[in-house]
């Protein structure tokens, strides 16, 4: 069973079809990436999955429960990592994650709080730093701890990378690589080409709601991606 299924899954707005007919299999272990232009159905399609937003049509299911008719179920088994992570910022990188931890009902003594925030590469020196002072690479990695923290065997991520330099992008997408092997199932969406060949298994790229390729990372290079991408942003523009 897939860890994460869309099944014919559309979202209509009165002026406008969100997302249309999205079907999608998501394997335990696996990072899918979502490419496409703003208003391509990225983020709904990730709303949906979150219950944040019913859908039209379809269902998604995680681990095979309806995410609209079990959303209490569902929403235990995922962790969610938006472009920027909502955190209390005057509170400490630990005092943050024991809050969150404890909102999925999971308590964890100190020390096993610093070993979520180490495995989640946070420097010691910050845990006990208010968090209003953390950069946003430091940022998302509380967020992954909290991911660790909840067990979570579902990962979501809204433009993760967006607005990180280089190295913060490619600790992150190392964190990223970790968590796949340990059997959680990824979707990210992003604008992050780069990002998206060297930590995805498989890539989506989506225009005006649909999903138009998928294609395995390692069946294409960078250029080859790169050159996708543009066509189908240019066929968006030229529709």
């Amino acid at each position: 069973m897939p860890a994460l299924q869309a099944i014919g899954l559309t979202k209509h707005y009165p002026n406008k079809t969100a997302l249309s007919n999205l079907n999608l299999n998501i394997e335990a272990g696996e990072i899918f990436c979502l490419l496409g232009a703003n208003g391509a159905g990225k983020t709904t399609t990730i709303s949906i999955f979150l219950g944040f937003v019913e859908p039209s049509q379809g269902q998604a299911l995680i681990d095979g429960l309806d995410v609209t008719t079990h959303g209490a179920d569902t929403k235990k088994r995922l962790a969610y990592i938006p472009e920027n992570v909502m955190l209390y910022p005057h509170l400490t990188g630990v005092q943050n994650l024991a809050y969150f931890s404890g909102l999925s009902n999971k308590a964890y003594p100190d020390a096993d709080l610093h070993a979520l925030l180490r495995r989640a590469g946070l420097p010691e020196a910050a845990y006990d730093r208010p968090v209003g002072g953390y950069s946003k690479g430091m940022r998302q990695k509380v967020g992954i701890a909290i991911a660790l923290a909840k067990q979570a065997k579902v990962l979501f991520l809204d433009e993760p990378t967006s607005g990180l330099d280089p190295l913060a992008s490619n600790e992150f997408s190392m964190l990223l690589t970790a968590l796949s092997q340990e059997g959680v199932a990824i979707l990210m969406a992003t604008h992050d080409l780069f990002r998206a060949k060297e930590v995805g298994h498989r890539i989506g790229i989506m225009r005006d709601g649909q999903l138009l390729r998928v294609l395995a990372a390692t069946d294409v290079t960078h250029t080859e991606l790169e050159d996708l991408y543009v066509q189908t942003i240019q066929q968006s523009l030229t529709a």
